[in-house]
């Protein structure tokens, strides 16, 4: 590694540089990233600072990330507006990131550098001046002029939470467009957080996403109240096809829980239902039998599946045979099948052959299917020449991949209104 760093190779240089501070050299350390933090790269300069505040020397971290904030770059002033306000430079923080707040990703980090600097009146001055009075968005793309108004909620929501102002943040939360953020939903983690379930209760069943649905679920599991969670997943006067991920919860609840029974019949009813055979649902499917020592049934359902298809099984629900296959003990007639498949010499499926061949304790023959489609399959490849001992080999392969062509816009700057939309 440390060969590498001094080649050019940045990865090797920045794990070499943690390895030799976590020895105690630091100063050595430095001097291994010494070279790329001069040419001005951010990336650089952050893994050092980085590494300098678990040092215990976060004025030095911060004399080098300042600079790189103050000529406005946005990736350097969120981190060191972080930085400084976690040693006792929040007020510092709060000025420089208080320009940015037009840019939703600074303005996140000024909420939260405000706690720190005692700024949380000023924040919330600063966001109020981004949510047009009377006005309740009725699509995403409202407000979008700068910081739109349903993130400025948001964070104005959070401050309001932190300063004990609860009904305000929950009042804040309810006018937003949509509270759902990546598979959670703000407005129930907040009722959630302060127990106020009723009110939850009844926002879930009126929320289509089914994000706060899962939010009372998961407390009512924390609670003890099983029964109530599952009842959660059961309504049935949900009618929102957003509802849909509802039994592949309740399974997963179910089977926390002992009822594994339960569990499989639930996920068999969705798999059986009109459409409910997607390949993901399937999986979870044969997931749940395989973990309950059940793989033969897993085995009989991919049957029936592969029989309403006609006799015909693509790939991506062949493959969840083969960890079953190897669960019964034909781990040997699991590597036949799989090299027999007409996908079988696919770059996806050499991926499983060679799990399946590693297994067997075949490393050898593991490594030759991957090597049949290097570029696809490379860091599982490096991976098994590792395991292998053969570690310059591993990093040819690493080093010689190439990324696929990009491909070309197809769209010639006309429009259609016929399909394929």
């Amino acid at each position: 590694m440390e060969s590498w760093a001094g080649r050019g190779e940045w990865f090797c240089a920045q794990a070499w540089a943690r390895l030799l501070g976590e020895r105690a050299r630091q100063d050595r350390a430095r001097e291994v990233l010494t070279p790329y933090v001069a040419t001005g790269w951010w990336p650089a300069a952050r893994a050092q600072a980085e590494l300098l505040e678990s040092w215990g020397r976060a004025q030095e971290a911060i004399t080098l990330t300042r600079p790189y904030a103050q000529a406005g770059d946005r990736m350097a002033l969120n981190f060191a507006g972080r930085l400084m306000a976690r040693h006792g430079h929040g007020a510092e923080a709060f000025e420089l990131l208080r320009p940015g707040v037009e840019d939703w990703f600074l303005a996140d980090a000024l909420v939260d550098v405000a706690e720190a600097a005692g700024r949380d009146a000023d924040a919330a001055a600063l966001l109020s001046a981004w949510i047009p009075a009377d006005h309740r968005c009725d699509t995403p793309w409202c407000c979008r002029g700068g910081l739109d108004a349903d993130t400025a909620l948001g964070l104005l929501a959070r401050i309001r939470e932190r300063q004990g102002r609860i009904d305000d943040a929950i009042a804040l939360l309810r006018t937003r467009h949509g509270t759902s953020v990546n598979g959670r939903d703000l407005l129930a983690d907040l009722l959630a957080a302060h127990g106020r379930i009723e009110e939850l209760r009844a926002y879930a069943a009126s929320d289509g996403h089914g994000h706060a649905a899962q939010c009372l679920a998961e407390v009512l599991e924390e609670r003890g109240d099983l029964e109530g969670a599952i009842a959660v997943y059961r309504q049935e006067d949900v009618e929102s096809p957003r509802r849909y991920h509802d039994p592949v919860l309740l399974a997963g609840l179910l089977s926390r829980h002992g009822r594994a029974d339960e569990a499989i019949a639930v996920m068999c009813a969705l798999v059986d239902s009109p459409g409910g055979a997607e390949d993901w649902v399937v999986d979870s499917l044969c997931t749940l039998y395989a973990e309950h020592g059940r793989a033969q049934e897993g085995l009989a359902h991919l049957d029936a599946l592969k029989e309403r298809r006609g006799g015909e099984e693509e790939w991506d629900f062949f493959r969840m045979r083969l960890p079953l296959l190897a669960d019964c003990g034909l781990l040997d007639e699991a590597i036949e099948q799989a090299r027999a498949h007409r996908e079988g010499d696919s770059w996806y499926a050499a991926w499983s052959l060679s799990d399946l061949l590693a297994e067997a304790g075949r490393a050898e023959e593991a490594v030759a299917v991957l090597e049949q489609h290097p570029v696809s399959n490379s860091s599982v490849l490096a991976e098994r020449l590792i395991d292998l001992g053969r570690i310059e080999d591993a990093i040819r392969v690493l080093q010689n991949r190439t990324d696929p062509e990009p491909a070309t816009d197809p769209w010639d700057d006309t429009c259609s209104d016929s399909p394929p939309f």
